[in-house]
């Protein structure tokens, strides 16, 4: 019934629950070769992105805030929807927009999609431009998602010594080609190209990394996340969880607030309303089963919790929007 869940059969880290929501289901690929002056307009609405410069170097300009230099084998995740540009030089003004679904125009609205020359999944006016910009997108939904999202900055750029791994070579090798069942391999690719960017991006000291990152290496109180995430419905109280990690209940508590950043029940009190809003919006589930799976006696039970967090009701969350399992509306 609740497919998303599966990931609960073996034991769990909460980074590996924030993106099994983020998976790449037929993501859309671009590999764009250009000549300077140049500059490309992302108006794709998408909630995640991954990019890299194959060769050159590129700014990444926000509509707000200060651009960020790629330089080659740099790379960047970068939040949307909203549109930004990338481009040879800050100052550069867009000739190329890139929509929804790879669709390429000019900035007059010039269909030019069909025009390369240069193979699947790769555009632009010369093969060999001073730059070559390859990127793959995600289309995120859902609150479990959403709190991996809320940890990151609107650009994450790990640069090439840290960032060039097996995979971001593969990845670069299969979007300039094309073979059976190229998408899928694109999809699991740039999946583990994401893990290991994130992985490597909250190493660094400027990432300064969520709580629940930094508490996963820790010896209590990794395990007790672990032990929240892989069993979420599980009457957990603190004495419990201390018992479990063995720890006193006063210093479990202490020390979980300190490097999570809030108390163990509330920690876990989020993490269950996350998962019953996409649980809601998901599943055609009663309220009173979603109620048990996330650890609630009852409808009722959760439906007073989710409002006092969420200020609305479960009916009304899930009134407001509805998504399938691959995170398209249904």
């Amino acid at each position: 019934m609740f497919p998303f869940l599966s990931v609960y059969a073996g034991v769990v880290d909460p980074l590996a629950d924030l993106l099994d929501g983020v998976r790449a289901r037929s993501a859309a690929f671009c590999r764009v070769i250009l000549e300077p002056p140049w500059a490309l307009r992302i108006a794709d609405r998408a909630a995640l992105a991954l990019a890299t410069t194959l060769r050159g170097h590129a700014w990444i300009v926000p509509d707000e805030g200060e651009p960020v230099l790629m330089r080659t084998g740099d790379v960047a995740i970068i939040k949307g929807p909203e549109p930004y540009t990338i481009s040879d030089a800050p100052a550069t003004a867009p000739q190329f927009v890139v929509h929804e679904g790879n669709r390429l125009t000019t900035v007059g609205d010039a269909d030019i999609t069909d025009d390369s020359r240069l193979g699947p999944r790769t555009s632009g006016p010369v093969p060999d431009g001073a730059a070559i910009v390859a990127s793959g997108t995600y289309q995120v939904s859902g609150d479990v998602s959403e709190r991996l999202l809320n940890a990151l900055p609107e650009i994450v750029l790990v640069p090439r010594p840290s960032a060039q791994t097996p995979v971001m070579e593969l990845l670069a090798q299969e979007v300039s080609g094309e073979g059976p069942g190229q998408q899928v391999v694109l999809d699991r690719l740039l999946d583990l190209a994401l893990i290991a960017t994130l992985r490597s991006w909250f190493a660094r000291p400027e990432a300064q990394a969520p709580g629940w990152y930094r508490a996963q290496s820790d010896p209590l109180i990794g395990p007790a996340l672990r032990l929240i995430h892989d069993d979420p419905a599980r009457p957990w109280t603190v004495a419990l969880l201390a018992v479990k990690v063995g720890a006193s209940r006063a210093a479990f508590a202490r020390r979980f607030a300190s490097l999570v950043g809030e108390p163990p029940m509330a920690y876990l009190t989020g993490w269950r309303m996350a998962l019953a809003a996409d649980l809601l919006r998901s599943s055609e589930a009663t309220v009173d089963s979603v109620a048990r799976h996330v650890g609630y006696a009852n409808a009722f039970a959760l439906s007073v919790a989710f409002k006092r967090v969420r200020g609305v009701s479960p009916s009304r969350h899930r009134a407001g929007g509805r998504t399938g399992p691959a995170g398209g509306p249904t």
